[in-house]
């Protein structure tokens, strides 16, 4: 079964205001339209996501996600999925998805694939708790009702086929109506209080906020110890420290990022560096660690998570950390997308016992602090 996930961000946004589109506005970290994005692409089921955007937008898209299937909309939401459907080619199962919905759980795909086994399409909804009044001031009973979200989802074949019959001079309120229009089924599953839309600018504020309230938070040691070597350069945190002896290793042996990338790897249960990046594989040799940081920070990201605090100690008896120590600092902040303020970078020696007192080699230990989705 191909499943392949259309992400609709083709408006202009302009009741949200600002400066740029909604989809493509900064949310929770990251523009808006990449945590659906990244929420569709994680899912195992998922085996394409097609962005569609407004024609002009190309760049905007590029800078958000990178280079990624997309197809140009259309003046509505309607020609905009009709436009991502012709786009997809051949699929089994697609869901359609608003960019405005950004925080997508994945339980919700799950009991959205899970329906069409049993029918031709499946919409996510949640009760309606409010009491309801028409224009004219009566009571709107409102047992059986429900509020519709995306994503949602229909075998291909018919959801194609309902966009073809629909007319052309009338708009639809979603795509559920318009496969109900040729007789077919559309179960309702349970939705999410996360899926709330985003349309008008205190609707940042609130999605921020349960942003906020769904993440747990996490923290994670790294330890890494490399010797000293003749005629090898030392780095330290991407920082190239003047010294008589560098680190030896496979890579540029900067024990301060090897420490950071596992303590990042541990924070969400991927392992450790030797994992991603055996000492055993050429590939790496001479490499640069800020190469291995930006992939943890990556696998965090690519997981919803947002990276608080690293806290780094470096330990060596050789050479002196404070005259570095700021430049250090801010060498992490700018690798992981942090501010200075979010890294500590402290150094100790060991009363000059051990392998670091005898001054054979370095130490880092670091502790890595995020918040990931609950």
């Amino acid at each position: 079964m191909k499943t392949v996930a259309i992400l609709v961000a083709a408006g202009s946004g302009t009741r949200a205001g600002g400066s740029v589109p909604k989809q493509f506005a900064p949310l929770a970290g990251k523009p808006m339209l990449k945590h659906g994005f990244d929420a569709l692409t994680s899912h195992p089921e998922v085996d394409a996501v097609y962005v569609v955007i407004g024609a002009g937008q190309e760049e905007a898209l590029r800078a958000a996600l990178g280079d990624v299937p997309f197809a140009i909309g259309g003046a509505t939401r309607r020609e905009s999925v009709a436009s991502g459907l012709a786009a997809l080619g051949e699929a089994d199962r697609v869901l359609i998805h608003d960019a405005a919905r950004p925080f997508l759980p994945r339980a919700v795909i799950d009991r959205l694939l899970a329906a069409l086994e049993a029918h031709d399409g499946a919409i996510p909804g949640l009760p309606v708790a409010d009491t309801l009044v028409a224009a004219s001031g009566a009571s709107v009973p409102r047992d059986g009702l429900v509020r519709v979200q995306t994503p949602q989802a229909f075998r291909y074949a018919g959801i194609a086929r309902a966009h073809a019959a629909w007319p052309g001079d009338q708009e639809a309120t979603d795509d559920a109506q318009m496969l109900r229009a040729l007789g077919m089924d559309v179960a309702i599953v349970e939705g999410s209080p996360m899926l709330e839309k985003i349309t008008h600018p205190a609707d940042f504020a609130a999605a921020e906020a349960r942003h906020g309230a769904a993440m747990r938070v996490r923290t994670a040691t790294g330890y890494d110890v490399h010797r000293f070597a003749e005629g090898e350069e030392l780095w330290l945190g991407g920082v190239r420290v003047p010294h008589a002896r560098g680190l030896s290793g496979h890579s540029d042996a900067d024990v301060a990022l090897h420490a950071i990338t596992d303590a990042l790897l541990g924070t969400i249960g991927a392992g450790d560096i030797g994992m991603h990046f055996p000492p055993s594989d050429p590939q790496w040799r001479g490499q640069r660690s800020s190469k291995f940081l930006e992939h943890a920070a990556a696998l965090v990201a690519a997981k919803g998570g947002v990276i608080d605090f690293i806290d780094l100690t470096i330990i060596c008896e050789a050479p002196k950390i404070g005259p570095h120590r700021e430049a250090i600092r801010a060498s992490i902040a700018g690798i992981l997308g942090l501010e200075p303020s979010e890294v500590s970078v402290k150094a100790t020696t060991t009363e000059r016992l051990g392998f670091t007192g005898r001054g054979e080699g370095m130490a880092a230990q670091a502790i890595a602090t995020v918040r990931v989705p609950g």
